[in-house]
């Protein structure tokens, strides 16, 4: 039956695909992974994350931004991507509700909620 997970998918309005790469690989560090040519066409953009599975973006229309289902993604080093986010200037709203966990919520352009946990080192 089932084995694990291949990929998750978000969605972003039709011309994504620059700022999805600004904020997935130049923010968040995920290189971008090429998508085979007959799903190209419908646009958006593939990452890869750091465990061999697949981030997608892809496009929805009509688009409505997801403000309560979220992708969680970890991190190692929270504070680092704290700054980052400043460098870039995002918006991070820490969360204490789980402490000792560190976690914090951020948006991506399109208004889609993410969360940030950070993983024990």
């Amino acid at each position: 039956m089932i084995t694990g997970l291949d990929h998750v998918q978000i969605e972003a309005p039709r011309g994504c695909e620059a700022a999805a790469r600004t904020f997935f690989a130049d923010f968040l560090g995920l290189p971008e992974r090429t998508k085979p040519p007959v799903l190209a066409a419908r646009g958006g953009a593939w990452f890869g994350l750091p465990d061999g599975r697949q981030l997608h973006v892809g496009v929805s229309e009509p688009f409505e931004p997801r403000r309560k289902g979220h992708l969680a993604l970890r991190s190692a080093d929270l504070d680092a991507v704290i700054k980052r986010a400043a460098d870039f200037q995002i918006s991070v709203t820490p969360d204490a509700e789980l402490a000792p966990l560190r976690r914090v919520y951020l948006n991506d352009p399109w208004g889609n909620r993410l969360e940030i946990l950070e993983t024990p080192r």
